[in-house]
């Protein structure tokens, strides 16, 4: 069981909330109005989900989820005192609408290396942002489907590591692209190759994308080993 924080109660957050409550673990969820907002999202989680101050969602968690809109981004995680050590998992995508083209333009930098200069000290791993949200649910809950490939990336291993046996814990099967600038390129909305399916992959079909890019595409992309 992990302390889980969540910063943003959209439906990314929500839906990620609900997982992780239906998984076992207790949930610390925070946005910018404050917990009084969240009493209703709160009692239907139950017990293991309660809301804080954003100012407090780090505090005593073992992974920060961090779950806004691309524009929100800097001031939600502004709320926060310290990243410093945190294990701070990105699922936003640098995007303004839904179409292919609605992506911000970042110049010569991934959307992960933005996240992680703002959040200076944080183990940051980026995941949960290559799929519709509500393929989520739909394939990890309560009547999973193979479909449950779901990419991570980041340069530190023992973030990676305890990010991957929280995507476990869900039904999800943690396959690791790499370093947090080129891994996450390739699960990165708006190009990348692991995303835009519309729906999560099989491991299988994950691998055989990864496959099929040439080597130097490819970093150390592999199966995230058990934990």
């Amino acid at each position: 069981m992990t302390v889980v924080g969540i910063l943003g109660a959209g439906r990314m957050g929500r839906t990620l909330a609900g997982l992780f409550v239906d998984a076992g673990h207790d949930v610390r969820i925070a946005n910018s109005h404050g917990p009084a907002s969240l009493a209703g999202l709160v009692a239907d989680l139950g017990p293991r989900a309660s809301a804080v101050e954003a100012r407090d969602v780090a505090a005593g968690a073992g992974v920060v989820v961090l779950a806004t809109r691309w524009e929100q981004v800097e001031a939600a995680v502004g709320a926060v005192p310290s990243w410093d050590g945190v294990v701070a998992v990105d699922t936003t995508n640098a995007r303004f609408g839904p179409g292919p083209d609605d992506v911000y333009d970042l110049g010569a930098r991934t959307s992960s290396e933005v996240v992680a200069a703002l959040v200076p000290g944080a183990r940051v791993v980026k995941a949960f942002n290559h799929q519709p949200i509500p393929a989520l649910a739909a394939e990890l809950g309560r009547t999973p489907t193979e479909r449950n490939a779901l990419f991570l990336a980041g340069d530190d291993a023992g973030a990676k590591a305890l990010v991957a046996a929280l995507v476990r814990s869900i039904g999800g099967a943690p396959v690791d692209t790499g370093g947090l600038r080129d891994g996450g390129a390739l699960q990165a909305s708006g190009g990348g190759p692991l995303a835009g399916h519309g729906r999560l992959l099989t491991v299988a079909e994950a691998r055989a994308i990864l496959g099929a890019l040439p080597a130097g595409a490819r970093g150390t992309a592999a199966p995230a080993p058990p934990s």
